[in-house]
This record gives C-alpha cells, structure tokens and sequence, in this order.
C-alpha cells in the first residue's frame, strides 16, 4: 500500500458509503470505512462484503475495516461523512474534538436538518466557523452501480476551491466522472429537494396512471426547485445541471430509488410506515418533506407538489385525493 496516498475516513457504511469507499480506492486513495453500528460493521470486517446492502459486490483487500469512530477519525488525511441527513450535526460534533488543524469535511447527504430546514452546510460553519474548508459531493448516482463500476457523474460543491478539487480528484476515475461547483446552496437544495419530488412520480407509477403523469411531474417539479432555488440563491445553471434535473430524473424513474420506491408502495394502497419497513433503508425524502414545505411557506413560493407529498406522508391525505387536487388546479400559463 503507498502511504502517500490521501487516507479517507468514510463515515457511514450503508450502501453509498460502501461503494463510496470502493470508488475512492479505485481512484487511487486509501480509504477506512466505519459505522455507528457495531455488530453491521465488524459484520462487514469478517465477510468482507457489506452483506446488508450490497451482498453481490466484493469489498477491495486493501479496504481498511474500523469500529472505533476516533481511531478512524485520527487516522485519516480527509474525512467523507456519509450518514443520514438526520444524524449529520451529531456526527460532527462527536468527530471534531479529533480533527487535525484545517482538516476540511465533505460529505455525501442528501437532506436538510431536522426542525431547523438548514442546508447540511451551515450547521458545519455554525460548529467550525472559516476554519475548515467544506464541500458537498452530490449528484445523479445509485450505489449499486458505483458499486458494480458502471459509469456515473457528480458533482463536488463548496466554496473553497482547492479543496473541491482534491476531493473531486480523488473520486473521479475511468468511469466516474466529478465535476466540482462553487454554488454549495444549489447543490445541496437539488439533493434534497430531489427526494421530496420524488415520491410523486411513484405514486403515480404505483396506481398506473402512465408515461405521461410521470413526465408532467418531473417537469412540473423541477420548476418547483428552481422556483426555490431563486429566492435561496442557487444558479439556475446548478439546478439543470447534474445535482438539480440530472438527480431528479435519477430518483424520479429508477427503481433502485429508495424515494421512488416509497411512492409506488402510496399508490399501491400501503402505508408510509408499511413502505418504510419493506425497503428497509433511510428515506431521505419522508423526513425533508416536512422541511421543504416549512421552506416554502416560510418563503412563501408555491410548490404544490411538494406540499401534497408532504400531507400524503405527514398528514395522512389520501394520495388519490392528491392526485386529483394537482390535476384540477387552475388552468394557467406555463412559467418555471
């Protein structure tokens, strides 16, 4: 192994922090994995394979394995936090008594936090100041296919320069391609907001009602995104780009989408909680719901989509009544 290499601690082994880790080593770095879950990580240490989440795909021999939080933390030269939107800020406060001096933190949620509506960014500066640089990677990606090497482009975000592009170099390779940004809020509102929209398209998808709802909807909910975007200040150009449309048609239409998932199980006639249980993973977009709709209203731009995703999940409206209410809005111009 050379030394020289940059060392990352990836925080976080569920299935994108895996393949997250796989796709670093390919591309030349050394990386340790680590998680909050004891028993699933040393579970990982002995199979060498994270059998939970991703059971076909192998981990590299030279993965670094570690279950204590600060060994890992300590001996690493770059830190990649790959958890929950939810448990973020706990996340960096536990890890930043053991930071080295300047050390930057980048991160791979997608999310907004909880009660607050803050993008993930800012309960960092709040802890760290200027004194870390930051920066969001973010993007069109399944685990499963980074996972399988299968090509995927992303995009690393933040306002230090320099250290989006070293974080950028060190993920991208043959067939995984990073772009770097300095528009951290347009990022992150696309990760996020992604999620939300997402559920629609499913739902839909889940009561068979065709092509041609899915398509309106995508469409219809990107414009709600930049509508947001507008007034927090993202670029119009980051939110067509590959964290804004490109992951919206990503977790919109495939189906190893956890967000989509939940919609088809709407629509189907289950439960959230039923839906939840049966996919088995973190679903960013039923706890960002809620954050989004209070993010709209607070800033007062329309997003009915989002607000009726909201209610289907945090208010129990039937999601068949929801559909109906988007159809029979006002007819009106077509604006974004």
């Amino acid at each position: 192994m050379n030394e020289s290499k940059p060392l990352f601690a990836v925080l976080g082994a569920g299935s994108w922090g895996t393949a997250l880790a796989m796709q670093l080593l390919r591309s030349g770095s050394r990386a340790v994995l680590w998680d909050w879950d004891r028993e699933h990580i040393e579970s990982i240490a002995r199979a060498r394979c994270n059998e939970q989440f991703l059971a076909d795909y192998p981990l590299p021999d030279d993965l670094l394995i570690q279950a204590e939080l600060e060994e890992a933390v300590r001996m690493a030269d770059e830190i990649l936090v790959v958890v929950p939107s939810h448990a973020f800020a706990s996340v960096l406060k536990q890890i930043s008594p053991w930071l080295k001096p300047g050390q930057g933190i980048a991160w791979a949620c997608k999310g907004l936090e909880p009660g607050t509506g803050q993008f993930l960014h800012e309960p960092a500066q709040e802890l760290f100041g200027d004194e870390r640089p930051l920066a969001v990677v973010t993007g069109p990606s399944f685990a499963r296919e980074v996972a399988a090497n299968q090509p995927t482009a992303v995009t690393v975000a933040g306002a230090d320069h320099a250290f989006c592009a070293r974080i950028a170099k060190a993920l991208h390779g043959e067939s995984f391609r990073a772009y770097t940004s300095d528009d951290i809020i347009g990022a992150e509102l696309g990760g996020s907001v992604k999620n939300v929209l997402a559920v629609a398209p499913g739902i839909c998808d889940g009561m068979g009602l065709g092509d041609n709802a899915r398509a309106a909807l995508v469409t219809r909910g990107l414009a709600e995104m930049m509508r947001l975007g507008r007034v927090l200040g993202a670029r119009e150009a980051t939110l067509i780009g590959l964290a804004g449309m490109g992951d919206l048609v990503l977790t919109c239409t495939g189906d190893l989408s956890r967000n989509r998932r939940l919609g088809l199980a709407l629509g189907a006639g289950k439960s959230v909680d039923e839906a939840v249980r049966e996919i088995g993973q973190v679903v960013e977009g039923v706890k960002t719901a809620e954050e989004v709709w209070r993010l709209a209203r607070r800033h007062e731009v329309e997003m009915p989509i989002a607000e009726q995703v909201y209610g289907i999940i945090h208010q129990g409206w039937d999601p068949y009544q929801s559909v109906r209410d988007l159809l029979s809005r006002e007819q009106k111009r077509e604006t974004a």
